[in-house]
């Protein structure tokens, strides 16, 4: 069995990572607390990441946000306790009296143990990462930085308007100041090899980072994306080839990482592709069963 398992999984999901931590059935409850980003409003640049839609549908107040998610996991998980997770855009980009605002809010809420904040490498000053050092001495911290990849020419074709020094020093800063970094990354980016896509992961294995998200490519609609598929029909991994990339990624990452998502979950109304992202359980199911066709698992590659 997989060191970090208590199931037939391979990897060392997220579940299982709270459950050892907590002791409890953790949830991360999604919010939108109204940020913007760097790359939309002019300061880095004003069209997104092509993926990105550019809009912020944040209508109604975070407690409620907040309740809504709560109230339906208490019926099946009465004693589960929860993760606030800033999601949409760039969630430390605003003053720190805006930010205490918002993190604190949450944090008052019973049985919240903790905060995810998703954030762009760009997007943290030093301001900002001292707060997140003193929450970080009170609770349950994770940042989320975006990377997608580490290639320069796919980074400027996406639009991404940061460095990998950028993202790489940011790494650094916030754990000298022992805050754990989840790493987002996406596969199938337009033109990418497979092998570019396992060096991202290879690269990432050798920094000091707690976690991993892995996604795969959306095209979306009202994207620049989307005029760019029409355009240029670029190549899309199908479900197969996804797996296959994923399973060789795992494989190449240090067991203790924490595999907190291995495939996308896409608003289903505004997907174009690939369509087969819309059976989620489908592709973790293929992964396992890929996994287990090799007798592989995370981390068999790091020990060679």
């Amino acid at each position: 069995m997989f060191k970090y398992s208590d199931s037939n999984k391979r990897y060392h999901t997220l579940d299982y990572f709270y459950k050892n931590k907590f002791n409890s059935k953790v949830f991360k409850v999604s919010l939108n607390a109204g940020f913007t980003c760097p790359n939309i409003d002019g300061t880095d640049g004003t069209k997104g990441c092509i993926y990105c839609s550019g809009f912020n549908s944040f209508n109604y107040d975070l407690i409620t946000q907040f309740n809504e998610v709560k109230d339906v996991m208490l019926k099946k998980w009465p004693k589960a306790k929860y993760i606030g997770y800033f999601q949409a855009h760039t969630n430390t980009y605003a003053p720190i009296n805006i930010l205490k605002e918002k993190y604190e809010t949450i944090l008052s809420i019973d049985n919240v143990i903790g905060l995810n904040i998703a954030t762009r490498a760009d997007s943290i000053d030093d301001e900002c990462l001292e707060y997140l050092s003193e929450l970080n001495n009170k609770t349950f911290l994770t940042v989320e930085l975006g990377l997608q990849t580490i290639h320069e020419k796919t980074s400027k074709l996406i639009n991404r308007c940061h460095t990998l020094k950028c993202f790489e020093e940011m790494v650094k800063k916030l754990r000298m100041k022992n805050i754990n970094v989840v790493v987002h990354i996406i596969n199938g980016l337009p033109y990418e090899t497979k092998n570019m896509m396992i060096d991202t992961v290879k690269y990432l294995n050798n920094l000091d980072i707690q976690g991993i998200k892995i996604h795969m490519l959306s095209i979306l609609k009202n994207t620049q994306l989307e005029t760019m598929y029409k355009n240029e029909n670029f190549p899309i991994l199908s479900r197969e080839e996804y797996v296959n990339v994923v399973c060789d990624q795992l494989e190449c990452l240090r067991p203790e990482i924490v595999i907190h998502r291995a495939t996308g979950d896409p608003e289903v109304s505004d997907l174009i592709e690939p369509t087969w992202l819309i059976k989620k359980v489908t592709v973790l199911n293929d992964i396992d069963k890929e996994l287990a066709r090799r007798n592989s698992y995370q981390g068999i590659k790091t020990n060679n």
